[in-house]
């Protein structure tokens, strides 16, 4: 394990050497073009180093249920199940059946190192399959989001459901293996059923316009008949009794905030913006794109409804982890822009700034 960095400080060297780094890319990035061979020698380097830093720094870190909260209780259930004891829930049974096979295999920190390439390695497959030679700048905005750390130190059923539902994306054309890693997303934990039913209404009908009027129809219903979404969800008992839980549960001491998150919402429409301004300002097509954007659009809508709820945090997960692949993916595909260097660079601050400044301003 890490112990040489105190664990008081190992967010904070993480978060500042990513703006180190953002700060290094960007001058790179004015300084040469994208496509220049240097540029592409330097983010490959700097990007297998970043990938294999942080599946390293973030898999071998310290138990602590006070720092990373969830990872206390992880490695309680993991030492259970090394003891020979029987699956403990059937909630998110994948996961359970995972946990317990390792623990009878291999010691709880090399665990939590697996866990940790499980969650961060699809977002480097991705970004590589979709962008190739550019795929470093698509890597940097998975690793520097807003909710990047908490998924890959806390909550890490979720995190690494979230990548698996991003690994079946890339297999799009190979429907077995996608719906192999759609299935076990779910397994892994619940709430990817409502990606996964997004996918499948967007093999529907794909027209993004469509999509963008209800996400802007949510925001109003959730105004004015927030409660009676959260009632009406929780009734449904959406996934399971667990997940009904995180609507009408009593609040957690460590969530300090509720009500309508205006600074979240206006987080969640920083991609929404960058949607909308590619497809119909810029005229950017792209089948994979529209996809991928009104899978985002109908889970941030669903969270919309219910943003009152206690824990309406786990449910904006799953629509923020995609978050960076849409606000970069058309700079990475094609000249939209004259100095496109420059709008890259734009894109990598302010969507770091956010993570940076809720941390040591706002929080």
């Amino acid at each position: 394990m890490i112990e040489f960095i105190p664990l008081e400080y190992y967010y904070i060297f993480y978060i500042n050497l990513s703006l180190a780094l953002v700060l290094f890319t960007i001058l790179h990035t004015l300084i040469l073009k994208i496509n220049d061979l240097k540029n592409i020698r330097y983010i490959n380097i700097v990007g297998y180093l970043l990938l294999f830093f942080l599946i390293i720094y973030i898999g071998l870190r310290p138990i602590s249920g006070h720092y990373f909260v969830d990872m206390a209780t992880y490695a309680r259930h993991f030492h259970r199940y090394a003891n020979g004891l029987p699956i403990l829930s059937n909630h998110d049974l994948g996961f359970h059946l995972f946990m317990k096979l390792c623990a009878n295999i291999m010691p709880i920190n090399i665990f939590f190192l697996v866990c940790a390439l499980l969650y961060i390695y699809p977002m480097y497959y991705i970004s590589k399959k979709f962008f190739r030679e550019k795929w470093f700048y698509s890597f940097l905005l998975f690793v520097v989001s807003f909710s990047f750390w908490t998924y890959g130190v806390n909550g890490l059923r979720n995190g690494i459901a979230t990548s698996f539902f991003l690994m079946a994306i890339t297999f799009s054309n190979n429907k077995k293996v996608m719906i192999f890693w759609i299935v076990l997303a779910c397994m892994f934990h619940k709430t990817l059923i409502l990606p996964t039913l997004a996918y499948v209404i967007t093999l529907i009908h794909n027209n993004p316009k469509t999509y963008l009027k209800i996400w802007i129809l949510a925001i109003p219903l959730s105004l004015f008949l927030g409660g009676i979404w959260i009632a009406l969800f929780s009734n449904l008992g959406f996934a399971d009794d667990r997940l009904g839980g995180y609507l009408t549960g009593e609040l957690d001491a460590a969530i300090s905030q509720t009500g309508f998150r205006w600074d979240f919402l206006i987080y969640s429409g920083s991609a929404v913006f960058a949607g909308w301004y590619y497809i119909f300002k810029k005229n950017y097509h792209d089948v994979y794109y529209d996809r991928l954007f009104n899978i985002y659009l109908i889970a941030n809508a669903f969270w919309i409804l219910v943003i009152r709820a206690n824990f309406s945090n786990r449910f904006a997960y799953i629509s923020w982890f995609m978050m960076g692949i849409i606000v970069i993916y058309p700079c990475l595909r094609q000249q939209l822009f004259k100095n496109q260097n420059l709008v890259v660079n734009k894109i990598i601050f302010v969507y770091f700034a956010f993570t940076y400044l809720m941390y040591y301003i706002y929080y």
